[in-house]
């Protein structure tokens, strides 16, 4: 049996048992009816000769298959691939969700890629079913699907909310996909609207759109995390909600995150520009870690003995990413070899002094009055000083479409940035789920309380076999601290 048909088997026992645990995973195109499914879909079993599968609903569409009325396969959390593997395919995925190809274009894309469009083309329809182009196309009808279901946005704000360029081809696009006109979407929905568009200050309008992610779901664990680490003045939060501000590639946003129920997060956002939503809410589900197979990680890592107890106590540990990752540079250095508290405290200074209009300091502001303002040793404020000046000169670049090693050698050139750092910020603003800072003095000390590794060269070779999600296993070391011994 070839590893193809081994994995047509898989998915195809996944279909048949109706597994939510592959939603959003893989789709379940049936060419006998036309439609494709997710793979918990209620519908009875179709054959196998008239099943194919594909990674992405734009393959789908460009199959002529149209989206399943009953299991609605757009309305589940997306793949995690995007972030497990850091190949080229994944990295534009996580691009392209970014809403790069409706800002940039194709050239855009492959320009921050660092690919010719033909290149990248050749290489998306090959691994992914579709080009970047039908690609951004089913991410914006899916979009525009989520806004007709879940608010009572007019038809013409969904359409350009969701990076369509006109209503025509808004409307051309939604019966394509969906053989149904968006009104009809509308009136057929099931679930209940948690939100609507209103008038805010300065003609902002505010959207509240529920996100969904797969269980077993840390909420409060990771909003706890968030709470923990807020700007005072600019952001707060506690084990239930967070809010703060947002760039966003046109203005900013004000968002509030709401814990409802065990796999659901209420997102808030009240937007300069409602044309940033679908760049808001990729932000927020990688900010969040939303798509992540919980499921998986936990059944990996658990297969350590020593490891299993820390993970049946916290089932569905997230990493908490970043909605900025200039902002998580300077935010990482400036808490460097200070605690969390103090770190707390000089942020909401910085935040006073050099931002704007309660912003956080760009990295313009950074390089012009950061020496100025900045206090500490003489060699930290030169390592956020020279950081901000090499972001302006372009020899920093914090793009989530860059392949990890590439993000972590730029960062560790630079004066003053080590490994820690670099595979920190590696971990948070790419997501990536196989960083362990086996130099952490809090992973060690865990590490060493319950017996698994006592030097960072022997925590490095254990966690080999905890690939590749060994950034959740440092999540589990270092909440293990304080109750190791208790």
């Amino acid at each position: 049996m070839t590893d193809q048909d081994a994995r047509f088997d898989e998915r195809y026992r996944a279909l048949a048992s109706r597994d939510p645990r592959f939603d959003g995973q893989f789709i379940a195109g049936v060419h006998s009816t036309g439609i494709y499914c997710r793979p918990s879909c209620p519908a009875m079993t179709p054959h196998r000769r008239n099943v194919r599968f594909y990674r992405t609903a734009a393959a789908a569409h460009e199959a002529g298959l149209r989206a399943c009325k009953r299991c609605l396969p757009d309305a589940v959390p997306g793949s995690p691939d995007w972030n497990i593997n850091d190949d080229l395919a994944s990295r534009a995925m996580r691009l392209i969700l970014d809403g790069v190809v409706d800002r940039e274009g194709v050239p855009g894309l492959a320009r921050r890629l660092g690919y010719t469009d033909r290149h990248l083309v050749r290489v998306l329809t090959t691994e992914l079913g579709a080009g970047p182009l039908a690609l951004a196309r089913a991410h914006r009808a899916q979009s525009a699907r989520a806004l007709l279901v879940s608010t009572s946005l007019p038809m013409s704000d969904v359409a350009f909310a969701s990076g369509f360029a006109s209503i025509r081809q808004f409307n051309d696009t939604m019966l394509a996909v969906y053989r149904l006109t968006p009104t009809a979407i509308r009136r057929s929905a099931t679930p209940k609207r948690v939100g609507s568009s209103v008038t805010a200050p300065a003609g902002a309008q505010t959207v509240t759109l529920r996100l969904p992610t797969r269980p077993p779901f840390n909420g409060p664990g990771l909003m706890t995390f968030l709470a923990d680490h807020t700007v005072p003045g600019w952001e707060t939060g506690d084990s239930d909600v967070f809010e703060r501000n947002v760039r966003l590639p046109n203005g900013d946003a004000h968002v509030r995150f709401t814990l409802e129920g065990d796999t659901t997060v209420l997102c808030a956002a009240t937007l300069d520009h409602l044309d940033d939503l679908p760049a808001l809410i990729a932000r927020v589900r990688r900010f969040l870690d939303l798509d992540a197979d919980s499921a998986a990680i936990d059944g990996a890592l658990s297969r350590d003995a020593l490891l299993s107890p820390l993970v049946a106590r916290v089932p569905g540990i997230r990493i908490p990413g970043v909605l900025d990752a200039e902002e998580a540079l300077f935010r990482t250095l400036v808490g460097q070899q200070i605690s969390v508290a103090a770190a707390r405290t000089v942020l909401g200074t910085l935040t006073r002094e050099l931002g704007e209009s309660g912003r956080f300091p760009t990295a313009v502001a950074f390089a012009e009055r950061g020496r100025e303002v900045l206090r500490g040793p003489a060699s930290r404020i030169s390592t956020i000083v020279g950081a901000a000046e090499a972001i302006l000169d372009g020899r920093l670049r914090l793009d989530i479409g860059m392949p990890a090693r590439e993000f972590m050698e730029q960062l560790v050139a630079l004066p003053g940035i080590g490994p820690w750092t670099a595979g920190y910020l590696a971990m948070r603003v790419l997501g990536n789920p196989d960083i362990l800072l086996t130099s952490d003095l809090v992973v060690l000390q865990s590490a060493r309380g319950l017996g698994i590794a006592t030097t960072a060269k022997e925590l490095e070779g254990r966690a080999h076999d905890w690939a590749p999600w060994r950034s959740y296993a440092g999540l589990h070391l270092w909440r293990a601290r304080p109750t190791i011994g208790s």
